[in-house]
């Protein structure tokens, strides 16, 4: 046994990648955790009409406060001019509409509870309406986008990236390479075939979540799959350029906590103006960040294409930049 115990060492120990992996991967997941989901400095904005110079003074020293001469129509002022929450009062109460339930909204109905119960602890009733509320205020509606996009991507990392693996120790992709097939060709024909069977497997997660577990989408069920596929070829080019830098199937496992974890923080699941340090701006470079917030805005908010053909561009750069990316990693096999 103790001959064993030191073989296993003795391998993990001449392997930088597992030793790396298992010693720092789990270090930079929690510092991620630490700075994204720890203490945040996020100031909410709260625009205000016909409320009194008392409530405003006292809102002030939780929020920022924009003082409005006349109402306007919640939802296209609150998404327009990125305001957290509008709150006005008649005979009825103080009236609070927010976009939607997450922490940028708690934050500032929290800053809105604690300035009424310190003026008027017993007396306004506080009306709380949200612009996007699925109908059953579900919780797996409401973070439905998020659970899609992961899950998908997920599965089409490791699929897209065992199978690579697969093709190089079966010799098969060094033969290829032997050949007067360019590497283009090859991560072209890759990518395609890949992609075309996770994209299969993206409509039927869509049309499954939404006709069989009956998931609410308030805009186009079209969008949601197009929206998926362009994840899933996103998917196939991660999983074929880590692939590449990974010699048997456990090394692709083991940058699962490097490649796929830190992008589930910028899915949607955290406001990206809540996290500190600037460390949002990082949601850029993550392809689940331009799949998950196009579903959140069919899915939630029922955006129609001129809504979120942004993101659906960042998608396809984001496919073509790895598709280059992956063509010249290959050179790592063979230089042409």
């Amino acid at each position: 046994m103790l001959s064993i115990v030191k073989r296993i060492l003795g391998q993990i120990k001449n392997d930088k990648r597992s030793l790396g992996l298992l010693l720092f991967a789990p270090l930079l997941v929690l510092t991620l955790l630490y700075f994204i989901l720890g203490n945040s400095n996020y100031v909410p904005q709260i625009a205000t009409y016909d409320m009194s110079e008392k409530f405003i003074t006292e809102l002030q020293q939780n929020a920022g406060v924009i003082e409005l001469n006349e109402k306007p129509e919640a939802k296209n002022y609150l998404e327009e001019n990125g305001i957290d929450a509008l709150i006005w009062k008649d005979s009825e109460g103080t009236h609070i509409e927010l976009l939607e339930k997450n922490s940028k909204s708690a934050t500032a109905l929290k800053a809105i509870q604690d300035t009424n119960k310190v003026l008027q602890p017993s007396q306004s009733e506080l009306l709380i309406e949200y612009v996007y509320e699925t109908a059953d205020d579900n919780q797996l509606d409401s973070l439905s986008y998020v659970f899609l996009g992961v899950i998908s991507f997920f599965f089409v990392f490791i699929l897209s990236g065992m199978s690579f693996v697969r093709e190089r120790f079966g010799q098969t992709l060094e033969r290829m390479l032997m050949t007067p097939i360019s590497r283009m060709d090859i991560i072209g024909g890759y990518t395609f075939g890949y992609g075309l069977l996770s994209a299969l497997q993206s409509v039927v997660i869509i049309l499954f979540s939404v006709y069989v577990l009956h998931l609410h989408v308030e805009g186009s069920v079209s969008l949601c799959i197009l929206v998926m596929i362009l994840m899933a070829f996103s998917a196939v080019s991660v999983g074929a350029l880590v692939s590449i830098f990974a010699n048997n199937e456990l090394q692709m496992v083991q940058f699962i906590p490097v490649v796929l974890i830190p992008q589930i923080f910028f899915s949607g699941l955290i406001p990206i103006d809540t996290i500190p340090f600037g460390l949002g701006n990082l949601c850029y470079f993550t392809p689940i960040y331009y799949g998950c917030t196009s579903l959140e805005m069919i899915m939630i908010q029922g955006k129609g294409f001129m809504e979120i053909w942004p993101w659906l561009v960042g998608s396809v750069l984001f496919i073509g930049v790895l598709f280059i990316v992956n063509v010249m990693a290959l050179k790592k096999y063979r230089r042409l």
